[in-house]
Parts: structure tokens; C-alpha cells; sequence
């Protein structure tokens, strides 16, 4: 007994000084707990979705969970062969062309009205505060912080590790000129050694006017946040980036509701829409688009376009890897919807509604 119980005291330490490493950042303090408190987001100690919101479904029980999660995983959640794409140089575009690079996941560039944008950039191989575990798909990883030019915004959508990444946003300081992201989240970043001044946190429904016709509003999302075991100390968002001619929609991450109908009448539509398209299931299907869902949600937002992120990078899901995008290409097979599928590293005009794109997926297995 004796034994077991030093066992179990010295894991205990182990964990606890694994976990004061800066990567789990810090819970807010100060006057931005202050802030906090105040919001209406905010209630018993913790942000809440505007709907009820279990992490699980209704139907589910954490035993079934558990035990699909060890014994149901589809045999091709990890593709078995390399990927073969072609990195775009990000240092030598055109500052007048309105481009966007996918990055794999939730990882992307955009390029707008002489505006340079990045968005929830992980870089490091991992979603995981432990480097061996969920890795990034061979050949995916293409993009390091090195490849990153000066740019103007770096939007963070919320705090989780698939979206934070805190060797990647270290490295980024000293070319972001700001941050935008949702409250609390500034916490982290703070911890991190980025300027306060150059960070804008927003709550649900508010804006921040970036100036020269430049706005950024923050909009609804249906999720959670959380580094480490207590959750939702920062509230997760999505964003609509409004220039003086366009408007898009950065979805973050968001299980389905009536905010994308609220969120398209209030702006009358978008010029794009990046939506989350991956990592969902049965069983936590409050937090996560399903495939028909996310149809209708690109719908609902009236985006004139939309690409599918948060897939064909990382494994957090117990689908194949290559189903969100086969599910919505073929649920789309009337093209109700314009959907662009571009590869990772692809540069792309998503204006350009001429362009067909080919189904990539389809040439790995």
C-alpha cells in the first residue's frame, strides 16, 4: 500500500510540474477578470453558450464514448501515404492580389485589400501539449514560422491546442503587428511576452474599428475553450473581418444552432465563409458541425463562398480521414453551394467563381 501510494504521489507531482509549463498558459487575472465578470457571457464562474450545450449528446454515456474511442476508430483515420503538396511563398505575393493559403486543419492565410491575415496558426507537428501525440499527417506540416512575412492580424479563434499553438504564436510576436481574438484569451498570449497594446480581445458582439475602413466584429460560436482541466475561462468566438469592399466570415470552431441564420441577416451575407468541416461525431454533435449541418450553416450565413477547414491534418475524430470532405462534396453534388477545396499550400483567387477545384482527396488513400 505504501508502495502504491508513492506511485501515485509522484505521478501526481509529475503532472503538476508538467502543467505549470508556460504552453497551458495562465487563467485571467486583474482587470481583465474584472472585465470578465462583467460580461454576459459570463455566469457561475465560466462563459456559457447562448444554447444548452452538453459535451456530450443526450444519447451518449461516457462508457459507450470511451469504448468507441478505444475499439471504433475507422482503420483510415491517418492517411498511408505522404501527402505531395506545393508551399506557396507567402514573402513574395503580390500586396495587391486577394488571395487565401490553406495550412492544413484550421490554419490559413489570407490576403485582403492590402491586408495580410493569419489564423489560428499551428506550426509545430502537434495539437497536443505533448509533442508525440496527435501528429500532423506526413506532409502536411509545411509551413514554419520562418515562412511567415510581416502581417497585420493574427486572429486566434480560441485557446484549444488544435487552434493555440504556443511554439508557433512565440515565434509569431515579432511579426504580428496585432492580435485579435475573444476575451480572456489575452491571458495566454500576455503570458507569452506579447505587448498588451497590440492585443484586441473581443467579446460576443463587439467590434474594434481597425481604421481606414477596416473592421473587425466578433460573432457567436457554439464550442468551449479550455488548456487544461477547467474550461471556459475565455469565451471562443467567430469573426467577421469587414473591409471597405468585402466581408468574410472566420468561423472558428461551432456546433450548429441558429446563430449562422442571426449572423447572415445581420451582415447580409458574405463574400466568403470558412467554416469548420472535421473532428465531428455522434456523440458530441452540439460542439461540432456534422456534414449536412455545415451545408446548411454556409446557407444560413449566405456566403457566397465557402471553403471547408479543420480536416486532412490532424486525427481527432474517430472518422476516416478524407470523410468531411467527401460527405460535403457529395451532399453538394447539385452545387446548391459554391465550395472551394483547395490543397494545402495552394495559393487561390476565391473570387474567382470560374475555377473549378479538383477533388485532391481522391489521389491518397
Amino acid at each position: 500500500m505504501i508502495i502504491v501510494l508513492l506511485v501515485i504521489a509522484l505521478f501526481s507531482a509529475g503532472i503538476f510540474l508538467f502543467m505549470q509549463h508556460p504552453k497551458f498558459g495562465k487563467a485571467p487575472s486583474g482587470k481583465r477578470l474584472e472585465r470578465i465578470k462583467k460580461s454576459p457571457h459570463y455566469k457561475n464562474g465560466a462563459f456559457d453558450n447562448l444554447s444548452n450545450t452538453p459535451q456530450l449528446a443526450e444519447d451518449a454515456s461516457m462508457p459507450e464514448v470511451l469504448f468507441r474511442f478505444l475499439f471504433g476508430k475507422s482503420k483510415n483515420l491517418i492517411p498511408s501515404q505522404q501527402f505531395n503538396f506545393s508551399k506557396t511563398d507567402l514573402k513574395t505575393l503580390n500586396p495587391n492580389e486577394n488571395i487565401y493559403v490553406w495550412m492544413g486543419h484550421s490554419s490559413y492565410f489570407i490576403q485582403i485589400d492590402g491586408k495580410k491575415i493569419l489564423v489560428d496558426p499551428v506550426f509545430s507537428g502537434s495539437a497536443s501539449p505533448l509533442s508525440f501525440n496527435i501528429k500532423a499527417f506526413a506532409g502536411t506540416d509545411l509551413y514554419t514560422a520562418d515562412d511567415i512575412p510581416e502581417f497585420d492580424y493574427l486572429i486566434i479563434t480560441h485557446d484549444h491546442w488544435d487552434h493555440l499553438d504556443f511554439e508557433t504564436v512565440k515565434k509569431l510576436n515579432p511579426k504580428a503587428k496585432q492580435v485579435i481574438t475573444g476575451l480572456g484569451t489575452g491571458e495566454h498570449l500576455e503570458h507569452w511576452k506579447y505587448e498588451p497594446k497590440k492585443i484586441i480581445e473581443l467579446d460576443w458582439g463587439e467590434n474594434f474599428d481597425l481604421g481606414n475602413g477596416f473592421k473587425v466584429y466578433a460573432e457567436t460560436a457554439r464550442h468551449f475553450s479550455g488548456r487544461t482541466f477547467k474550461r471556459n475561462q475565455a469565451i471562443w468566438a467567430s469573426f467577421v473581418f469587414e473591409t471597405p469592399k468585402r466581408k468574410i466570415y472566420i468561423g472558428g470552431d461551432s456546433g450548429f444552432d441558429d446563430h449562422f441564420e442571426k449572423i447572415g441577416n445581420k451582415y447580409g451575407g458574405f463574400d466568403l465563409a470558412i467554416l469548420e468541416n472535421g473532428q465531428y461525431n455522434k456523440d458530441w454533435r452540439y460542439i461540432h458541425l456534422l456534414p449536412s449541418e455545415f451545408l446548411v450553416a454556409a446557407k444560413n450565413l449566405k456566403a457566397k463562398r465557402t471553403i471547408p477547414v479543420h480536416n486532412s491534418k490532424f486525427s481527432l475524430a474517430l472518422h476516416d480521414w478524407k470523410e468531411p470532405l467527401e460527405k460535403i462534396s457529395s451532399l453538394n453534388e447539385e452545387e446548391t453551394l459554391r465550395l472551394l477545396f483547395p490543397k494545402i499550400g495552394e495559393k487561390i483567387y476565391w473570387e474567382d467563381d470560374s475555377k473549378a477545384y479538383e477533388k485532391w482527396w481522391e489521389a491518397y488513400k
